[in-house]
């Protein structure tokens, strides 16, 4: 990951231990039982009501436009599997595995265990190029070093990534698919066999529905809208959270609150951006204190804040639509580079 812009100097211990003391005189690690039973009932009802929906106009071409409302139902499934993960619904081991892997194997078609391995990767070494999953060279390339070694059809995709980016994104979700079922055929996740089981009922789920209410041509079409919008709006959720963030020194990278706070970037916006977003939008608190519930994430932002002003730590909150900017212009930089310093001919 290059840096953007100049790096804070502070090597000094921030006071993370200061700053978790304080959190927890606020209570804001409680858990909120009552909030994310609410949101169950509520993310239940709407699925319910999509299908109800689908199965009402069965045969109609206007099942596509229930395939939008739809991407958006996944989302907001796919958010409360992501805070289940983190023991933010439940700290009882047993019962967030067991929503982990209804929400996510059984209602997302995505592996829980293989999920979990990874975001906690993420979350250990957020922004480093060895050790954080979310930013290993793919398609797309985060840091020079990387793009450098780009050749052939991979140089060309870095060389446009900016432009391709959004386009890329349609695609999210079907990668999420496929690097699920890879994963699970491979030793590493325990009860593979179990979750590779709740991947092919959700699939025969779905292909069911798709079979039972529209035509070939409306299905193909529904599918594309369905994980088109649903790749787009999950990578539109996640993207602005670290991309194009600078690295550390290694200094800095050993204290746990700049190794959180200088990597990642919070979306300024009220209580719709949370809903939206799934209060991925406060990614510095979450970072900081990862088994936080969601609602208090809002109350936790001005403590984190102000104790980052007291620290001399830098602390980034950008609107959406900058912070999209942002990580085009990280992208574009690295492709600029292997534009102005293309790989030689090879022989």
């Amino acid at each position: 990951m290059s840096v953007t812009r100049d790096q804070p100097t502070l090597v000094k211990p921030s006071g993370y231990a200061e700053l978790a003391q304080e959190v927890r005189r606020l209570g804001l690690l409680r858990h909120r039982p009552g909030f994310y039973a609410g949101l169950l009932v509520a993310n239940l009802a709407a699925l319910a009501a999509v299908v109800a929906a689908m199965v009402l106009l069965s045969g109609s071409w206007w099942l596509l436009a229930i395939a939008a409302g739809f991407s958006v139902v996944s989302t907001q499934l796919a958010f409360f599997g992501h805070d289940t993960g983190h023991r933010q619904v439940t700290r009882r081991r047993g019962r967030s595995r067991l929503l982990g892997l209804a929400h996510a194997n059984l209602l997302s078609g995505l592996s829980y265990g293989w999920w979990v391995d990874k975001h906690n990767a993420h979350h250990a070494h957020p922004n480093d190029v060895e050790s954080d999953p979310d930013v290993h060279p793919g398609v797309l390339v985060f840091d020079l070093g990387s793009a450098a070694e780009r050749r052939g059809a991979a140089a060309w995709l870095t060389r446009h990534q900016a432009w391709l980016f959004f386009p890329l994104l349609l695609l999210e979700a079907v990668s999420l698919h496929v690097a699920s079922v890879r994963a699970l055929l491979r030793p590493g996740v325990c009860n593979r066999a179990f979750e590779l089981g709740l991947i092919a009922v959700h699939f025969f789920a779905y292909a069911a529905l798709l079979i039972t209410t529209m035509s070939w041509p409306q299905a193909i079409a529904f599918v594309a809208i369905h994980k088109g919008l649903l790749g787009l709006y999950l990578g539109c959720s996640f993207a602005p959270n670290h991309k194009g963030m600078p690295m550390m020194s290694t200094q800095q990278s050993e204290d746990p609150l700049l190794r959180q706070v200088l990597t990642t970037r919070n979306v300024r916006g009220g209580p719709v951006v949370d809903v939206v977003l799934g209060g991925l939008n406060y990614q510095i608190e979450h970072h900081l204190f990862p088994s936080m519930p969601r609602p208090n994430l809002r109350r936790a932002q001005p403590v984190v804040q102000r104790f980052c002003e007291k620290y001399g730590v830098t602390y980034e909150e950008t609107s959406a639509y900058a912070s999209y900017r942002q990580v085009l212009r990280h992208l574009r930089e690295v492709g600029d580079q292997l534009r102005a310093c293309p790989a030689p001919a090879e022989l």
